[in-house]
């Protein structure tokens, strides 16, 4: 009997535990959400069996799973998986910061900036790809590029880092849009990240359409771009919020091309490793890591009947709609525990950003 009231105890403590209120817990000032388009929990391991170093996902406690299947289709694309995190709706394969109806819905970004926080977006992309697109623009269609580059021309986004040069000067409308970044008080860097950037904001595109693959020697462009974002957007006392892209995995997915895949999620798991540096040392920052969903079906199999040697392989040039991994660090992170709908990403963040 003794033992069972003491199970009965622990079962309750463990529950009362786990369905701890946001508002208790520890705020974080800031928030870095690194995406890893494509990202499943393969592409992850992936990172433990191609890696020279430790992966930097050992080192997060506190991991959930999202269910990622949109309004419409049960297989998400990234535009709809990115509008569910960056406004907390679920929407239509193909959406860009609308609802189901194509009604436009606030994103993080927006609602943030009226606070006054600091907000940046970082890609191996075009900036106006979907899923960065998701967090500042309005569009019932993602290819809809040079509209989402208008939309970035007049959001609030202070640092902005990838590629899609193109749509911003090279426009078939004939509008320059880098005058309207220059009248906003804009410092543009179209040839190379720089050292250190000054006061003003920050634009740097430095490919005319996405950046060059990881394999194809792109080099650290998205872990140092991470660095300069943080220091920039740092600098402002009431926060910030950034968000972090590793795009091509996804494009090693569809491909179906390991190497490509690989060296893209390796390059992903360094840039982490930046983010938790900063978690770490700050001690006021949330650092989230997460995917939109899962492509190419990927696996890491045994070859033939070889235990000792891993053959990745795909079953589809498509995405997949397996439950995606959230890795969280630092304030708040423990309530990202669980399994949910990916539209709980933007309102726990939220939640976690309510004034004190």
């Amino acid at each position: 009997m003794k033992n069972l009231l003491l199970l009965l105890f622990l079962c309750t403590s463990v529950i009362g535990w786990a369905q701890t209120p946001l508002a208790n817990q520890k705020k974080p000032k800031n928030i870095i959400l690194l995406i890893g388009d494509g990202m499943g929990l393969s592409q992850v391991s992936a990172g433990f069996y191609f890696n020279d170093e430790t992966s930097n996902f050992e080192r997060f406690t506190n991991i959930g799973l999202i269910k990622t299947s949109s309004s419409a289709e049960l297989v998400t694309d990234s535009a709809a998986g990115a509008t569910a995190f960056a406004s907390g709706v679920k929407s239509y394969n193909g959406a860009v910061g609308v609802d189901s109806d194509t009604n436009s819905v606030p994103t993080i970004i927006e609602l943030l900036s009226k606070r006054n926080y600091a907000t940046g977006v970082i890609s191996t992309s075009s900036v106006v790809h979907a899923t960065p697109a998701a967090f500042y623009a309005h569009v019932f269609r993602r290819s809809m590029y040079e509209a989402i580059a208008e939309n970035l021309a007049k959001s609030e986004v202070d640092f902005i880092a990838g590629g899609g040069s193109q749509f911003f000067d090279r426009r078939e409308d004939g509008k320059d849009l880098f005058e309207d970044f220059r009248k906003n008080n804009f410092e543009i860097h179209t040839e190379s990240l720089p050292d250190k950037v000054s006061k003003k904001k920050q634009l740097i595109l430095l490919a005319d359409n996405a950046m060059p693959k990881m394999i194809e020697g792109r080099g650290d462009f998205l872990p140092e771009s991470t660095q300069l974002g943080i220091d920039y957007l740092s600098a402002n006392k009431q926060g910030f919020f950034l968000v972090v892209e590793g795009s091509q995995i996804d494009w090693g997915g569809h491909g179906n091309e390991a190497d490509y895949l690989i060296g893209e999620q390796l390059d992903f798991d360094k840039t982490i490793g930046v983010a938790l540096d900063f978690a770490k040392k700050n001690g006021e920052t949330l650092v989230i890591v997460t995917a939109d969903h899962e492509t190419g079906g990927f696996t890491l199999a045994a070859s033939e009947n070889d235990y000792n040697t891993i053959k990745p392989s795909f079953s589809t040039g498509g995405h997949s709609a397996t439950l995606i991994p959230v890795f969280a660090y630092g304030p708040g992170a423990s309530s990202f525990n669980g399994i949910y709908e990916n539209t709980e990403i933007f309102h726990k963040m939220m939640s976690l950003l309510q004034k004190k």
